[in-house]
């Protein structure tokens, strides 16, 4: 009896073992069926799946924002300040003419002051045989304007121009040396930057082959009008004639013919060393005048020649005189209508190069 209920002990023992077992193994199975649909999501992991989602992973690695040093403004906001745009290279001053002018443009890091550059430019161009000309640009009004003693304001843009050439001839290499180096030397002064600087040989070649040109062209007519009976002409009455033609009298001591802009188209001048003078004109006597037309500075030259013709054939009738060429031969019709002809092909072919009679860039080449 005893050991009947001892086995069956054992067996309900063995029952519920095997009953404990089988539950643990059902857990276990169902957790490890929850951990992986958890792990089967619908959201893909571009790290974890090569190829797909790649162009969008490598373009927001590669996408660096740029950002822009803030600033306040003056409501007190934060904003962001853009990059000030580069400052265009200007066109040269309409008054210059490369083909008549050494030209430098100058830049300057810090609006320049332009008093300050008129007086160290004075010093180191001091002695140059040909003009200088300063111009300073203008971002305001976008135009270049002249620099003088009397010039004010600041401008990041200047401009410096040798003239090449004068009636005294071309520029030499020591004009050319002394410009260049003295203009580079007033840039840095300032911590300003040349630009454009033209080579010596190009310099100096436009300027032989411009004097050349002027030469072939550079032709001043003079006619006299003497006393045909050994009686000089008094001041008086020569300063009567010449202002009814509307002459005025200029202080070089000669009666200037002008246009409607007062430039020269004649001169009348003392055939004699002494030069007119308002204040001497009362006690002046003479024995004869000159009329004389500067071609290459007059636009119209021969209208303008037959006019000086018809002032001094007008002079020569009221004087008692006659109208001689340099070596006092008469000077008639055939005389005048040859010189009117030369005038004319001499007008021409300033005209051929660009350079016109008259002209602001002849009256340049052609000073004194």
């Amino acid at each position: 009896m005893d050991s009947e209920l001892q086995i069956g002990l054992i067996g309900a023992g063995v029952a519920a073992f095997v009953v404990i077992v089988a539950y643990n193994k059902w857990q276990e199975r169902k957790h490890r069926k929850q951990a992986e649909d958890a792990f089967r999501s619908e959201h893909r992991d571009v790290l974890l799946e090569p190829g797909e989602g790649k162009g969008e992973a490598e373009t927001s690695m590669r996408r660096e924002p740029v950002v822009e040093a803030p600033v306040d403004n003056a409501e007190g906001l934060r904003t962001f300040r853009q990059a000030a745009p580069r400052r265009v290279l200007p066109d040269l001053p309409d008054a210059l003419d490369p083909r008549a002018d050494c030209i430098i443009r100058i830049e300057a890091i810090e609006p320049l002051d332009a008093p300050r550059l008129w007086t160290a430019q004075r010093e180191a161009l001091a002695g140059l045989s040909k003009e200088v000309r300063w111009f300073a640009f203008d971002d305001a009004d976008n135009l270049w304007h002249e620099v003088n003693a009397h010039s004010a304001g600041v401008h990041h843009w200047f401009c410096a121009a040798l003239q090449l050439v004068d009636r005294r001839g071309p520029i030499g290499e020591a004009d050319y040396i002394q410009f260049s180096g003295g203009v580079q030397r007033v840039a840095e002064q300032f911590l300003a930057v040349p630009a454009g600087l033209p080579s010596r040989a190009e310099a100096l070649g436009s300027a032989t082959e411009l004097d050349r040109f002027c030469a072939d062209v550079d032709v001043q007519i003079g006619i006299n009008v003497v006393s045909a009976n050994g009686q000089p002409f008094h001041g008086t009455k020569i300063r009567g004639l010449a202002e009814a033609e509307g002459l005025i009298l200029r202080e070089d001591g000669s009666f200037h013919a002008c246009d409607e802009a007062g430039g020269t188209l004649f001169t009348l001048c003392n055939y004699e060393p002494a030069l007119f003078a308002a204040e001497e004109m009362r006690t002046l006597q003479t024995g004869g005048v000159t009329l004389v037309i500067d071609v290459p500075c007059v636009a119209g030259g021969a209208s303008v020649f037959e006019r000086m013709m018809r002032f001094a054939s007008h002079l020569a009738a009221a004087l008692n005189g006659v109208v001689v060429d340099d070596n006092k031969a008469v000077f008639g019709a055939e005389a005048a209508g040859l010189i009117r002809a030369q005038i004319l092909q001499f007008q021409e072919h300033m005209a051929s190069q660009q350079i016109p009679a008259g002209g602001s860039l002849a009256k340049r080449l052609f000073s004194a």
